[in-house]
């Protein structure tokens, strides 16, 4: 469900969504979005208004501090970087290349990112990166995963975002160069389900599925029940 957030144009409920058993994913509890630096002072206030528990930004420290949230200092805002400062940029030709490198350098900050939905108080947990795409579309979908929502509603939830984002990508490449030169930069901005999909299947082949991963991680059953629970009750 999309979220009237003025300023950001990716927020949104994932509540809705089926699993695999014939529940559905509770709605007011785990929200995606683009930065929230985006946001108007209207948009502030929506946020406020929406029951928001904590907000779990996943932008690097720079990043962060170049864009900064309106929810700076406020105990809503938590960083949960899924980079650690001493990490080299990924250098990937590809977006699947570059978020499948994330993922095996820091297992850890990924399992932490999921741990901090299933922990944060009763309300919605936003998680946000720049925009709403990658980062944001692998914690998400890590869990939904435990959830148990079936892989082509993750894949097609993550896919939501190009259609949410071709605005912003449409200003963003009339502002390049002659981005014929560079199709690596569209590639990038893109959001492809076939992207998603690589992922998932890189998950399953190198560490045996999306749970196995986050044990892989550092999570216990207990972190997993716990992020049920709060997801599909």
């Amino acid at each position: 469900m999309d979220l009237d957030w003025p300023g950001c144009r990716n927020a949104r409920d994932v509540g809705g969504l089926p699993t695999a058993n014939g529940g559905t994913v509770r709605d007011g509890v785990l929200i995606r979005s683009d930065s929230l630096h985006y946001l108007t002072a209207q948009g502030v206030d929506a946020v406020r208004r929406s029951g928001v528990s904590r907000i779990l930004d996943l932008r690097g420290e720079a990043e962060a501090a170049a864009a900064p949230s309106p929810f700076v200092g406020d105990p809503l805002l938590v960083a949960q970087s899924l980079q650690d400062p001493a990490d080299p940029d990924h250098g990937q030709p590809t977006i699947v290349a570059a978020c499948t490198w994330m993922l095996d350098r820091r297992p850890e900050l990924f399992a932490a990112a999921v741990k901090a939905i299933a922990d944060e108080p009763d309300g919605a947990v936003v998680v946000h990166c720049h925009g709403g795409k990658d980062r944001t579309g692998m914690v998400v979908a890590l869990a939904l995963s435990i959830a148990g929502v079936p892989e082509d509603e993750i894949v097609a939830d993550y896919f939501l975002t190009q259609e949410r984002m071709a605005g912003l990508l449409a200003e963003q490449l009339a502002a390049e160069p002659d981005t014929s030169l560079h199709p690596e930069l569209i590639e990038f901005r893109d959001t492809r389900a076939e992207s998603m999909v690589a992922i998932l299947r890189h998950l399953d082949e190198k560490y045996g599925g999306p749970e196995a991963y986050l044990r892989h991680g550092g999570l216990t059953d207990d972190d997993l029940d716990r992020l049920r629970r709060r997801l599909i009750g």
